[in-house]
């Protein structure tokens, strides 16, 4: 990947690839908030505007954006609310010609962010919720990655402790945690029921609220991992409250699938794998102009230091029972 992936990506290039597959575009091109990949929306002539997805340069092949592309329509066949990408020539991938880029089109969708403190939204989203992983249960991936503590933990801690992002005086104490932190999450993971194919990144601003159901969005990070995963990001609050809307989303997800309540135990391990990996996130994509812009805080002492403190507290927390529903 080059330093800059999108350097090439310019107006008229988004444009022309769209009008290319037939849109009439009016000129309007609007960046909307993404990082991993670049996403705008576009104005058609005389009709809705589209939204256009360009997949970062090298993340992904296009076996894996299929089968992305494929479980969302999935979704839709059976009538789970959910954004998927709008075919062209019945194709839903596309390449912009003598350059790196793929692109989908997407149509644009309005919501709000669902209100969890209603215990009527969260069973809808419960049941939602079930509804994607029984159909995600059906099949199996065969391109996409699973979620692992080897590929979320290990490996990015991996890369941070050979990156110069860490400071000097913070690094034993990162190298320590980590290393702690990984030996009981592995511990955790073991002796788990098999995964399914899940949203993988079901947190309430992959949500938009619309006509009484959840509409799920942006499914870059579908993969094949513990169904629990798509419920744990919708927790808040102290621990009774988690437990209260966990209880609330479980009775309803298990009117449409059986949940293994085993993988509560898995609620923060998961969290503490989605710290590490994000830390590592904006490292890997560091040379990305738009990262230090987004985070200019991550190469400086305070940031580490609080997100050293972060995993001590989370090795605590893993010393307390799961919650109890």
């Amino acid at each position: 990947m080059t330093d800059t992936p999108y350097e090439h990506l310019t107006p008229e290039i988004i444009l022309d690839a769209i009008e290319i597959l037939g849109y009439r575009t009016n000129g309007t091109l609007t960046a909307l908030n993404s990082y991993e990949n670049r996403v705008y929306q576009v104005g058609v002539e005389e009709d809705e505007p589209i939204i256009a997805k360009f997949y970062r340069p090298d993340r992904w092949t296009d076996e894996c954006i299929r089968e992305e592309h494929d479980f969302t329509q999935e979704l839709l066949d059976n009538e789970i609310p959910c954004v998927a990408p709008v075919p062209v020539g019945g194709q839903t991938l596309f390449h912009v010609a003598g350059a790196e880029f793929r692109f989908a089109l997407f149509p644009r969708r309005a919501g709000r962010p669902p209100n969890i403190e209603d215990r009527d939204v969260l069973s809808v989203m419960g049941r939602a919720v079930a509804r994607i992983h029984s159909t995600g249960g059906a099949r199996h991936f065969a391109h996409r990655p699973s979620l692992t503590p080897e590929r979320l933990g290990h490996e990015s801690r991996a890369f941070l402790l050979s990156s110069d992002f860490i400071p000097t005086e913070l690094f034993d104490a990162y190298e320590s945690i980590t290393n702690h932190l990984l030996q009981r999450i592995d511990s955790a993971f073991e002796n788990q029921p098999a995964g399914v194919r899940i949203h993988g990144d079901c947190h309430l601003g992959n949500l938009l609220w619309r006509y009484d159901a959840p509409n799920f969005v942006d499914f870059d990070d579908t993969q094949t991992g513990p169904p629990i995963q798509d419920l744990w990001m919708l927790l808040s609050g102290d621990r009774e409250d988690q437990e209260s809307i966990l209880s609330d989303l479980l009775e309803a997800y298990s009117m449409f699938c059986s949940f293994d309540s085993r993988t509560i135990v898995l609620i923060e391990p998961l969290r503490t794998l989605r710290m590490i990996h994000h830390a590592a996130w904006i490292g890997r994509r560091w040379n990305d102009p738009a990262f230090p812009l987004a985070f200019p805080w991550f190469n400086g002492i305070k940031y580490w230091s609080d997100h050293v403190l972060s995993l001590r507290e989370q090795l605590a927390i893993l010393d307390e029972p799961p919650l109890s529903v």
